[in-house]
């Protein structure tokens, strides 16, 4: 879910089968997934998770792929304790459920997670990824926090909110062009409104005849038309680290 002032379901798309090389801690008064890189770089990445929750697997893949390019990268659950959605789930109890995870009230876990990575990991330089839910809570905390060396927004949009423009550091925007939640309408407003106030560097990037989720939601294999897309798209996410933080 990324609009939300018009929510509307999300498929899973391809769930991954896999188990993560990192491991499960407490972070004060939420569970987090950390992994670690053999070298340590003093650069850390906090990856926010969309509406299926820390310990879906698609995510823990994106964020150990993270940890490889030489990040320490951890997971919290930024739902603290509350059930994720399912996909079994009644989705016209969807709008309802929302509304009791909202991505823009993130700081308390935010704070605690940073004190963490500083204090625990010796985090010298962080940046942020979010994906869908994720990618609207990574914009709201880059008009926020100067800390986030860099931040990667993939299929997250924030309307009617005149506060979201004023990023305080570099942010790549990834969106999908047959995305059912997101516009490509939505999108070029977005657009728009940073080129007028936003006083930073940023990209916004749609990726021709891909669906909403295709970054962490469709297997490398999904087919043959689909692969260099989502290659692309995680390159670009890696890149956009490595050049900021």
């Amino acid at each position: 879910m990324a609009n939300e002032a018009d929510p509307r379901p999300c498929d899973i798309g391809h769930k991954l089968e896999y188990g993560g090389m990192g491991r499960e801690v407490q972070v004060e008064h939420i569970q987090a997934y950390v992994s670690k890189p053999p070298v340590d770089t003093g650069k850390a990445v906090i990856v926010i998770h969309d509406i299926f929750g820390w310990q879906l697997s698609n995510t823990r893949y994106i964020a150990d792929m993270i940890t490889g390019n030489g990040y320490t990268t951890i997971v919290p659950d930024f739902f603290t304790g509350q059930p994720p959605w399912h996909p079994s789930y009644d989705w016209a109890a969807f709008p309802e459920w929302v509304k009791t995870r909202n991505a823009r009230t993130v700081d308390k876990e935010i704070d605690a997670v940073l004190k963490y990575l500083k204090q625990q990991c010796h985090a010298q330089k962080v940046g942020v990824v979010g994906f869908c839910w994720g990618g609207v809570a990574v914009h709201h905390v880059m008009t926020k926090y100067s800390e986030f060396r860099a931040g990667v927004s993939v299929y997250g949009i924030v309307k009617d909110f005149e506060d979201i423009y004023s990023l305080k550091n570099p942010t790549l925007f990834i969106f999908a062009e047959n995305d059912a939640v997101i516009s490509l309408e939505q999108v070029s407003l977005l657009t728009q409104k940073l080129k007028e106030h936003c006083k930073v560097e940023y990209q916004v990037k749609t990726f021709s005849g891909q669906t909403h989720g295709f970054v962490h939601r469709k297997r490398e294999d999904c087919s043959p038309a689909d692969k260099p897309y989502v290659e692309e798209a995680r390159r670009n996410l890696i890149e956009w680290l490595n050049k900021y933080v």
